[in-house]
């Protein structure tokens, strides 16, 4: 890792990345984009580089872009792959990440505050500044999201057989892959290991980690990126009809009045999982990865520098849910 800069509020080299293969970028008019993030930036006082790469380039582009060291800010446009694998690169250096919201659901960017217009969002984040928020990781590997099996990965998989060629052809897929899903249940059995005080043998159609604890009233995403824990939520509907609520509960921000879900905070959770089936059984950040037998999750705090529209009220403020405890229970 290189020697951290003392001064990230000033000028900034920025470096902004355009996968024209990802997210709503595919339809997007990129000259008008690149005009737009070169003027919001200069404007600011900052120098600004900006590159368009193909899908299959970006993942690459970013690694190099970490790897500069004159290089203060990666700004990544695209779906929410394109933002995951930036802050994988990015996480545990001195470079920090920007994203423009340009995924299907844009939960990271909205745990952020980061404004979801790309207009809007340029704006903001050109006239931001750096804060280390956390990261979570499995076996390792950086997660920003969610990480999750059962029921999920059964639903990305058959997502994966649908045809859409839009957003919003996306969302209508998941939601057809989902119900397709939910028509049979799996049954998911795992040993857990919560902050090592506690280990319990669960059956479950679905389990997910979450990197902070999701707020109340919205889309599931962590309403503060400082919270430093894993929300934990544990799925005890067993039957079509249960589920069907629970998912709707959990989309419209309802779930915590919902029974048929358990949920609590830690800062470690280990997975062990005898199944047969091993690949693609298993969702990082909304990608397909293996579900290994022994798996650790825990949450890094502050793991990750980020560029924060300057509204955030994280830079300034601890969240409610910061100072509410610590639950272990999975019984």
């Amino acid at each position: 890792m290189r020697d951290a800069r003392p001064a990230r509020m000033g000028v900034m080299k920025v470096l902004a990345l355009l996968n024209r293969d990802g997210g709503t970028l595919k339809t997007t008019d990129l000259d008008w984009l690149r005009a737009l993030i070169e003027d919001e930036f200069k404007m600011h006082g900052h120098e600004i580089e900006v590159s368009v790469c193909s899908g299959d380039a970006i993942v690459e582009s970013i690694r190099k872009g970490v790897d500069r060291p004159d290089l203060d800010i990666l700004l990544v446009g695209g779906g929410d792959g394109t933002v995951s694998a930036a802050a994988a690169a990015c996480a545990g250096t001195q470079t920090a990440l920007g994203i423009l919201p340009a995924g299907t659901m844009n939960l990271f960017a909205r745990t952020l505050q980061i404004p979801l217009g790309l207009e809007q969002a340029v704006a903001a984040l050109a006239a931001g500044s750096v804060t280390a928020v956390d990261v979570g990781k499995v076996n390792g590997r950086v997660f920003v999201h969610q990480f999750a099996v059962g029921l999920h990965a059964r639903m990305v998989r058959m997502r994966k057989k649908i045809s859409y060629g839009s957003r919003f052809g996306k969302v209508l897929a998941t939601w057809r892959a989902g119900w397709m899903a939910v028509r049979s249940l799996p049954s998911i059995k795992l040993e857990i290991d919560v902050d090592g005080e506690r280990r319990e043998e669960i059956r479950s159609p679905a389990v997910a980690f979450s990197n902070n604890f999701y707020g109340d009233g919205h889309l599931p995403f962590a309403d503060d990126p400082k919270g430093g824990a894993l929300g934990v939520y544990v799925c005890r509907a067993k039957k079509f009809g249960p589920m069907s609520k629970l998912i709707l509960d959990i989309m419209r921000g309802t779930w915590r009045q919902n029974a048929d879900l358990e949920s609590f905070r830690a800062k470690r959770v280990r997975l062990i999982y005898e199944g047969r089936h091993h690949k693609n059984r298993a969702v990082q950040d909304g990608e397909l990865v293996t579900l290994e037998r022994d798996t650790v999750i825990e949450v890094v705090a502050k793991g990750l520098q980020i560029l924060a529209p300057a509204e955030a009220t994280y830079l300034t403020e601890s969240n409610s849910t910061r100072s509410e405890p610590i639950t272990v229970s999975v019984g």
